[in-house]
């Protein structure tokens, strides 16, 4: 679209015209009868004797007379138009004739003389015709009648050429290129004919501007032509062995170099699966297999082991495995009882306990301190900014499509700004039908017109101050007005349709040219119509506006957006008309896409903020929860205003708005932009974690409440923090540094979005483990001086103080923690249920790893925009009906292409050209265009440059009257020797690019390539730096087509840099979007490896064993897996927005599975001892009783702290009235929690107790004092005698 297409309505009437005067020059005498005899060395016409009218051209008089020699100017003139071949002999034609046809076959020659073989055959052709000493043999007269002067002339005749001649002739101009318009010469000369015989009947078929009276060429083997011999002389072949004749590359493919073939990076597959599939499913077969074979082989012979112990004596029986050997053997397992200590555990447990001890000291200054430090780090809001260009968001500055966008911009100016509509007939329920009628024509002329007059309403602008004008004359819209001059009063009634189709088949001619002169495509303007071929069938009509675009920012970007806002308003009222009609109106304005974003995001942020609602809630109800319960509040309703935590836990949701604030103050005030991920993500996250730790230090303290009532709250709560502390640090650590790997990644949306997780992350973990657990000390002062939640003033003295494990003896259970304790944990460890978990959760890896290759890339933007927005039916309309692909452009830069070689380098049309050069290797990727996405001409100025340099084009080039190169020693030829160069070369160049595109010379480049070239005169290094050369891609429709067309480009701009030394790279207005996609897969391997590998490192490290990390590490991958396939499975595609899910994927993992990991590693031994007998009384169970205590310990903070408050969340996301949301958003982190829950839960602990570490003592377990107080006080926790049983 940067370029106009030449006026070359005067070359191609000059080519409908040439066959009326190279046939009209025929006829001797008027004496002459009708071709009476064919022999050789007579003729059939001769001279020129009369007109129809007044207003035809001269026709030929029969004359079957004999050849004569020529006088010796007729001769030379002969020659120098015919060549050579006929410098002796007779000849059937005279002086005014041979004028004549020097004078229109160099009108033909501007079309096709890039192409000798043509120029020959063409000239041949009519030479022959018109002069051929035997032109009776293959030329009959079949009608004439009187002229004006009385004379008679031949008004029908038929002529013979043999079949070889009519198909070498059309197949040496069928791919010829037509100058700047990038069209083919056939469809001036020859109608768009596809054969020979089409080709020829256009030649000689009678119209307005084409031959005066009919020609017919009939086939030499349809009928009798008697003493009839068909012209048969040779057709010189676009690939002609002799270089005179031979054509370049971009007119004739034949002549082309072939191309290494591309290898396509197709991906593995064995039949339908692809070989990861295929090997991971072939694998994990296997391993059931074994498992089967395994399990019979243990089956068969504990069978066989029973059966023979009944053939013993009862009292020699042994005890079975499963069975309880005693109470002695009860606690045998305690004797595989973690028995040492970790010295980083036990440092980090004395220096938590001690934070803990003074900010439960002073609590008031550590909130204070807190405060203050949040509100240091959010005065960086002043400086807050949201980053909303797509462009600045999803490309690296740094990455090459960003510096080559900005080189472009800065270089050729900001791509057009395209406004577009569709008018679709497709409301009824019988299907889409054609839109065109008269009346609905009638209907958008009028349309049209309105969006040409109106004017905006801030600045009062209207379509022509702000449109593209490249001709200086009229705006650039496509649209079918164009074809009837944007006049309703040029669409006739009755003829319309005929009108139409002959636009649709000759856009150059004349009468279809639209006011800015650039021939209209059936492709552009009207869709549909491929499924009849008829295009009186088309189902859409399509209209564009071109806008000017400018620097983002600026007055004059201002103005062309108040324009579009008319626009938009005006057709969204031409929406209701056309539903009026039965018909549907959808389009599109270069502002519309940045709104609707917009008002999603609006959309999407009351969704948003009735989740976090809903998990607020939730979390400060289920706080309470932990010593709330039905049995106090029944033994004494009172309790219920002094127990409960929901102060607690409106600090701890405060807390993570603080953290968040701080992280967005910080970050900032380092001038990084937030973007709508964060801000829809990060309180997402940081929620997630904080409620998380919330849970685990309130549910550790009420057992600390339990185990030491008597100790002050500053201990109790050192205690606590002493042991959860640990496990906060080991998950925030974890998480803080995965999420920083991601700051390293140069794509802004994912830079951005790691480096506010990692601080807000970081800074929520410091400040639970500070402000928060000032807070609690404070709370337990108010529960145990009995005053009322929310309003500690008052005071209710019939509460209990909150020492209810002194005042009852024993902690009334919850629900969810006896579930645990009593069913699922012993359940899930039993040996037969592990077996089947390692299974079925394998399986769901294996099947994560299958569904690998089927994420797709891409996100389609229709997916970001409300489900009722108009841009939705509008992209749905260009997929469907626009059959036209974006235009690309290969820029070449630090080229002089004043010197020979770089100009060999580039160019096409010439015999010198290089094989492989730029433009040589564009015209074959566009032979080839399923691989290369490449289709259409390339717009090449050097090649179009050259041929207006060419003095055959008498009226391009002229310099003081006369016409360049005219007479010049070297002359202008196709070998490009003697062409100018250097300052030479500039100074055409200048002339060149000023020059117009008329009807006098199509060849101008002002319209076409004034901004296809960066020109400094002044510059004594390099005067062109840059240039560029422009194409199409095919019509993409899909993301993966899009993703495919960017590689493919890219590819072939390294091939041209390589071959040609010169640097090229490609350009498109849609490659910035589609730029992440080239590396967003080894991307997303590194960052998430990255991440698994500081997983392991760290959990390994503060856990004090390798092997526990690895089962972490592992869990986490498998989540994450999981997650994948899923995605694979609910068409999520695989982007940005997802990348930064699956990095979240990973923090999150972490903070399900590290806390049960922990408690696994370092036991509470109070909470051990209490162990179902079955899991500790055989060897190597100690594992199993680990376990199932971290189950008991943390399980249930694990599922109500994030789990429900996650699931709840999320379940508020599925009714988001934006589709990315639902689509990125809910389904991803809805498997999100599920997977993470699963693995956690299930998974781990099996695992753990399989292959986990050794464990370590828990220095806040240890003391007989404890040991004797839980004995005591913390009963609940004693197994029940029912658990005791060999089904385990």
């Amino acid at each position: 679209m940067t370029r106009v297409w030449g006026l070359i309505w005067a070359p191609f009437l000059a080519s409908l015209l040439l066959v009326g005067w190279l046939l009209e020059v025929a006829a001797g005498s008027s004496d002459g009868t009708w071709t009476v005899k064919h022999e050789a060395g007579r003729c059939a016409l001769k001279g020129q004797c009369g007109k129809k009218s007044f207003f035809g051209g001269q026709l030929p008089c029969p004359d079957n007379s004999v050849a004569e020699v020529p006088d010796e100017d007729t001769r030379k003139k002969l020659v120098a138009i015919c060549g050579e071949k006929w410098d002796n002999g007779a000849i059937c034609c005279d002086g005014d004739q041979i004028d004549s046809l020097s004078t229109n076959l160099k009108r033909a020659e501007s079309i096709i003389s890039s192409c000798p073989a043509c120029k020959e055959n063409f000239f041949n052709l009519f030479c022959t015709f018109t002069c051929s000493p035997d032109q009776s043999l293959f030329l009959n007269v079949t009608d004439t009648q009187k002229a004006n002067t009385g004379k008679l002339i031949v008004t029908e005749l038929d002529t013979l050429w043999s079949d070889d001649y009519g198909k070498g002739f059309y197949n040496s101009c069928k791919d010829v290129k037509f100058g700047a318009t990038g069209g083919k010469a056939m469809d001036f000369i020859g109608g768009g004919a596809k054969n020979y015989t089409k080709f020829l009947k256009f030649l000689g078929d009678t119209k307005p501007f084409g031959s005066p009276f009919q020609i017919n060429f009939p086939r030499p083997s349809s009928g009798d032509f008697t003493n009839m011999t068909a012209a048969d002389p040779t057709a010189r072949a676009c690939n002609d062995t002799d270089e005179a004749y031979r054509c370049a590359c971009v007119d004739c493919p034949a002549s082309c170099p072939e191309l290494p073939k591309v290898a396509e990076e197709r991906a593995c597959h064995i039949g339908a699966l692809p070989c990861l599939s295929f090997a991971v499913i072939i694998v994990y077969s296997a391993f059931l297999l074994l498992v089967a074979a395994v399990s019979g082989h243990i089956a068969y012979q504990k069978h066989s082991k029973r059966k023979s112990e009944r053939l013993q004596l009862l009292q020699d029986a042994a005890l079975s495995e499963d069975e309880d050997e005693g109470d002695d053997v009860r606690h045998a397992g305690m004797l595989e009882k973690p028995q040492g200590q970790y010295w980083i555990n036990s440092y980090c447990d004395a220096a938590f306990k001690k934070l803990g001890f003074v900010c439960a000291r002073f609590p008031l200054i550590t909130i204070s301190a807190s405060v203050v430090v949040v509100a240091v780090l959010s005065i960086g809001w002043v400086k807050f900014a949201v980053e909303t260009d797509p462009v600045r968001l999803w490309v690296s500055p740094s990455s090459e499509a960003a510096t080559e966008k900005e080189f472009f911009d800065s270089n050729f100016g900001p791509f057009y700004r395209a406004e577009q509509a569709f008018l679709v007939n497709d409301t009824h329920s019988s299907g889409p039908g054609p839109v065109l009628s008269y009346d609905t024509l009638a209907w958008w002329f009028d349309l049209e017109n309105r969006v040409q007059r109106f004017r905006s309403m801030k600045e009062g602008v209207s379509l022509e101050s702000v449109c593209f004008n490249p001709t200086g004359e009229a705006c650039v819209v496509q649209s079918i007005t164009g074809y009837f001059g944007r006049s309703f009063a040029n669409v006739d009634p009755d003829t319309w349709r005929e009108d139409l189709r002959h636009c649709t088949e000759q856009p150059g001619s004349q009468e279809c040219l639209p006011d800015f002169q650039q021939p209209l495509s059936k492709d552009i303007i009207l869709g549909g119509w491929q499924k009849t071929d008829d295009i009186l069938d088309a189902e859409a009509l399509i209209t564009t506006w071109v806008v000017n675009n400018h620097p983002q920012g600026s007055e004059k970007e201002a103005t062309a957006m108040d324009w579009e806002e008319m626009l938009k308003n005006l057709l969204q009222d031409a929406q209701r008309e056309a539903k009026h009609r039965g018909l549907r109106l959808s389009f599109s304005t270069e502002i519309s896409l940045e709104q609707e974003l917009n008002k999603s995001t609006n959309t999407d942020a009351k969704i948003v903020i009735v989740s976090y609602i809903i998990m607020f809630l939730y979390a400060s109800l289920a706080l309470g929860s932990t010593t709330l319960t039905i049995k106090s509040i029944l033994h004494n309703p009172a309790n219920a205003m002094v127990q409960s935590k929901f102060t607690l836990g409106v600090i701890g949701i405060l807390i993570v708005l603080m953290s968040v604030s701080a992280s967005v103050g910080l970050f900032s005030a380092c001038g990084i932009k937030v973007t709508l991920i964060i801000a829809e993500v990060i309180p997402f996250l940081v929620l997630a974690v904080g409620v998380d730790n919330i849970f685990l230090i309130v549910h550790e303290f009420e057992r600390v409440n339990l185990s030491h009532p008597d100790e002050s709250v500053e201990t109790r709560v050192s205690k606590a923090l002493g042991r959860m502390g640990p496990s906060i640090l080991l998950s925030a650590s974890t998480e803080t540094v995965a999420f920083a790997l991601g700051a390293a990644v140069g794509m802004p949306a994912v830079k951005n979005f790691a480096a506010y997780a990692a601080g807000a992350v970081l800074v929520n973990a410091l400040l639970q483990v500070t402000m928060f657990v000032s807070v609690l000390s404070l709370n337990q002062r108010r529960v145990e001086s009995r005053r009322a939640d929310c309003f500690p003033c008052i005071r209710v003295g019939r509460a209990d103080t909150g020492r209810h494990g002194a005042q009852y003896g024993y902690e009334e259970e919850g629900g969810l923690q006896r579930f645990i304790r009593k069913v699922y944990a012993p359940a899930l460890l039993a040996r037969k249920v592990k077996i089947a978990t390692v299974v079925v959760f394998l399986g769901i890896f294996t099947a994560g790893l299958a569904l690998l290759p089927t994420v797709a890339l891409g996100l389609d933007q229709r997916q970001a925009f409300p489900r009722d927005s108009y841009l939705i039916p509008y992209f749905n309309d260009l997929d469907e009906y626009f059959n036209t692909g974006p235009p690309v452009y290969f820029v070449v830069k630090d080229s002089d292409v004043s010197e020979r070689l770089h100009q060999q380098e580039l160019c096409a049309r010439y015999s010198t050209c290089h094989s492989f050069s730029l433009t040589n290797v564009l015209e074959q990727e566009s032979k080839r265009s399923d691989i290369s996405y490449i289709i259409g001409s390339t717009a090449s100025w050097i090649d179009d440059f050259f041929t207006w340099l060419n003095p055959t084009n008498e009226e391009c080039c002229k310099e003081h009257g006369k016409t360049c190169f005219a007479g010049r020693d070297p002359p202008w030829n196709i070998t490009l020797y003697g062409m100018p160069e250097d300052g030479e070369f500039f100074h055409y160049l200048s002339k060149w690019l000023s020059s117009p595109t008329d009807e006098a010379c199509p060849f101008g480049g002002a319209a076409p390539y004034s901004n296809a070239l960066v020109v400094h005169p002044d510059s004594t290094k390099n005067p062109v730096p840059a240039s560029h050369f422009r194409t199409s891609h095919t019509p993409l429709r899909s993301q993966s087509d899009f993703i495919s067309a960017y590689a493919s480009a890219r590819r072939i701009a390294s091939d041209v840099s390589e071959s040609q030394n010169i640097t090229v790279f490609p350009y498109s207005k849609f490659y910035i979007f589609f730029d992440q996609y080239a590396s967003i897969v080894s991307l997303a391997g590194t960052l998430l490896g990255s991440a698994v590998f500081i997983i392991f490192f760290l959990t390994s490290l503060l856990l004090g064993s390798l092997a526990t990390g690895l089962v972490v590490t592992v869990t986490v991958i498998m989540i994450v897996i999981a997650v994948l396939g899923t995605m694979a499975l609910v068409h999520v595609s695989l982007n940005a927005i997802s990348l930064v899910n699956l990095v979240i994927c990973v923090g999150i993992g972490v903070e399900f599975c590290a806390h049960i990991a922990r408690a696994f590693q370092f036991p509470s031994n109070t909470v051990l001892a209490k162990a179902p007998h079955h899991l500790v009384g055989r060897m190597g169970r100690g594992k199993d009783a680990r376990a199932w205590a971290s189950l008991v310990n943390v399980g249930g903070s694990v599922f109500s702290g994030i789990t429900v408050t996650k699931f709840l969340g999320v379940a508020v996301l599925a009714w988001t009235r934006s589709k990315i949301f639902e689509v990125y958003y809910f389904r991803v982190w809805l498997a999100l929690v599920v997977w993470a829950a699963a693995h956690a839960l299930v998974f781990l602990p099996v695992a753990l107790s399989l292959v986990g570490g050794e464990g370590y003592i828990d220095p806040e377990s240890e003391g007989s004092l404890e040991d004797d107080l839980n004995a005591r006080r913390y009963r609940a926790l004693l197994p029940d005698e029912d658990v005791d049983s060999d089904d385990y």
